[in-house]
């Protein structure tokens, strides 16, 4: 049986681990969800790493595969692990980029410390899309917790829409956390918007990083 470590500081590494756990029958998924330093997963990426090394260590050369599914430990750190740690295989979450026409208006949810780093920037630049970043610090907590409500959500949208007469046809979701409010922002836009989230792009990495072809299933 593959051991796969899935990675994060909050709830997102949570669903990804439940996609894995769903779909892929042949590994033993091992979650390590580091609330206590939940934090430092979303505003630094400095004591992200810090962070993650230490909550990694007993894993570390010991596992098939270690999967970080937190976005801002990913694009700033994840050469980093895969230098230093050359006996240990690494994949991490990563921006979309959406395979749909171009010169499209498109609302990207993030956090202040992704949106800051030159990945970001980078990444942008490339969507070659009329696009707007939404900074929503508050928000990762408050899904962890259980807190966010629907009627939250929609006047932030509403508010956002409105006061930038910003009128989206995609969304991207550059914060794992967000993957669970997918359908409420669906339907707010009543079905009119394409979400792009990483997940899927994810699993595929995985597969490919342990050579899985044909071993994908659903549990019964």
């Amino acid at each position: 049986m593959l051991k796969i470590v899935v990675l994060d500081g909050g709830y997102g590494g949570e669903l990804f681990a439940d996609k894995l756990k769903e779909n892929l029958c042949v590994a033993d998924i091992i979650r390590v969800i580091d609330w206590r330093n939940a934090d430092k997963y979303l505003h630094s990426k400095h004591e992200a790493r810090r962070a993650a090394e230490k909550v990694l260590s007993p894993y570390l050369g010991k596992v098939d595969l270690i999967i970080i599914a937190n976005f801002l430990l990913s694009i700033t750190s994840l050469k980093y692990f895969c230098r230093k740690y050359k006996n240990q295989k690494f994949v991490g979450i990563h921006l979309v980029m959406p395979s749909t026409f171009k010169d499209r208006n498109t609302i990207i949810l993030t956090t202040s410390a992704v949106s800051k780093t030159i990945n970001y920037y980078n990444y942008v630049a490339k969507l070659h899309r009329r696009t707007l970043t939404v900074p929503l610090d508050d928000w990762p907590s408050k899904i962890d917790d259980g807190e966010l409500t629907r009627e939250e959500l929609e006047a932030t949208l509403l508010e956002l829409i409105v006061t930038k007469r910003f009128f989206p046809k995609e969304v991207i979701l550059a914060c794992a956390q967000f993957n669970d409010i997918a359908p409420m922002i669906r339907r707010f836009f009543k079905n009119n918007i394409r979400i792009h989230d990483s997940f899927g792009d994810l699993y595929q990495d995985t597969c490919r990083a342990l050579r899985i072809r044909g071993g994908v299933c659903k549990q019964k």
